[in-house]
């Protein structure tokens, strides 16, 4: 199933501006924030020489600029996650699509590379591998995706066979070429299944509710007038 979305409402699902979970993703691990922290002193330094050297009448202008990019640690994942969002945001037209899981594997990446000496003086390279969860979803037009991304425990209760839910954006009015999916919802188990949370799930949980409910209402409508037409024919 393949619905066509509006474009406030496209907007809606993924904001311009990162939300309070992509904030959080973009945050990162102590190694990150360890980064972060490392630029923002360099810049400060470079900073204070340059203001060494200017005059006073653009030293406060200096100043300013100086403490914005000091606080790079704090606002530098509200930058990384909003042009995360530009890359979705770009395409013209989206639609919600409800398909079901074909198949699911575990698989391992590699996420870092560290390097040691072992007893005899030889330079070691150790893989830090993650694994990551492969969850390939389709419908009954043919179509057929898979995301990647790491693995949860609330995972293990994802089978093939249950439905799924997400987003798809593409360049073409009518959806025909697919350019990019969103992350995706498994229903029957509450759970999420992303390497970057690009949707508000609040919004998107209860938008799907009320496709459902809508669905369920026409197949009701289409039931009385079948039965409607049924107790004509008889009494003809």
């Amino acid at each position: 199933m393949l619905i066509p979305l509006t474009r406030q409402t496209f907007q809606e699902l993924i904001p311009a501006v990162a939300t309070g979970v992509q904030y959080k993703y973009c945050w990162g691990k102590p190694p990150d924030f360890l980064r972060r922290m490392l630029i923002s002193a360099v810049i400060v330094i470079l900073v204070l020489v340059v203001y060494s050297f200017v005059g006073s009448d653009i030293g406060p202008l200096v100043l300013i600029t100086g403490l914005i990019a000091g606080l790079y640690w704090l606002w530098g994942p509200i930058l990384w996650a909003s042009l995360r969002n530009a890359e979705c945001r770009k395409y013209q037209y989206c639609g919600f699509w409800q398909g079901r899981v074909l198949d699911i594997y575990i698989t391992d990446e590699v996420t870092s590379q560290e390097e040691t000496v072992n007893q005899k003086g030889q330079l070691v390279i150790i893989d830090n591998l993650e694994p990551r969860i492969n969850l390939e979803v389709g419908d009954k037009t043919g179509f057929t995706t898979t995301l990647r991304a790491p693995l949860r425990k609330e995972h293990q209760g994802i089978v093939p066979g249950q439905a799924a839910l997400m987003l798809i954006m593409s360049n073409q009015e009518d959806l025909g070429r697919i350019a990019k999916v969103s992350d995706i919802y498994i229903p029957s188990r509450d759970v999420w299944v992303s390497d970057y949370p690009y949707l508000r799930r609040d919004l998107f949980v209860e938008m799907s509710q009320q496709i459902k409910k809508g669905r369920k209402k026409d197949r009701e409508r289409d039931n009385d007038n079948r039965s409607t037409k049924r107790r004509s024919s008889a009494d003809y």
